[in-house]
């Protein structure tokens, strides 16, 4: 049942079902289907191969306008398609599918237990490797964060607000991942 308000808005019951869990390890599929349109803005430029052999970290596609992403293998494994398919939205749209196999990481990625917590890198820096690692928001449009780390020539950011309300009302992940890695994720 929703209720209405006279300043506007839905505000349907709370059922948050998995609000006090805690943050669980699932086991891997045996295929994997990543869509190569995964943030607004331009399609990635696929640059694997079918039957090419993957790692974890693996650039798959890569953003080629300013207001585009990279895409990075999740998983190990053999491309074993790339074609359109059926994402959750309901549209087929272009994306790689992997046949999962071990756990090959790629060197770059530090998967060491100790948590860096300086930075020394200037800001174009930082901009450079959000960039390149493919981080977007993660509301609807999936906004590259690139884009909104990039001011405006001679302008300054003072602050940095996180926003750590869950864009769903049945959502509990964000807030789950807060108590449990914040230390990691701030």
């Amino acid at each position: 049942m929703f209720k209405t308000f006279k300043k506007g808005g839905i505000h349907p019951a709370e059922n948050k079902i998995t609000v006090g869990k805690g943050i669980v390890d699932l086991p891997l599929s045996e295929v994997v289907t990543i869509p190569v349109t995964q943030h607004i803005g331009a399609r990635s430029k696929i640059v694997v191969e079918q039957g090419e052999q993957l790692r974890v970290g693996q650039v798959l596609a890569e953003g080629e306008g300013f207001v585009s992403s990279n895409i990075h293998s999740s998983v190990s494994g053999k491309v074993s398609k790339i074609d359109k398919f059926t994402d959750a939205s309901g549209y087929k749209r272009m994306a790689i599918q992997i046949e999962v196999e071990g756990d090959e990481w790629i060197e770059s990625i530090d998967r060491s237990e100790t948590l860096k917590t300086e930075c020394n890198l200037e800001q174009q820096d930082i901009i450079k490797k959000v960039h390149e690692s493919g981080i977007v928001g993660m509301g609807g449009a999936t906004f590259p964060t690139h884009v909104k780390l990039t001011l405006p020539r001679g302008e300054r950011a003072e602050h940095l607000i996180v926003n750590g309300v869950e864009c769903e009302p049945y959502l509990t992940s964000d807030h789950a991942l807060m108590l449990e890695k914040g230390a990691e994720n701030g």
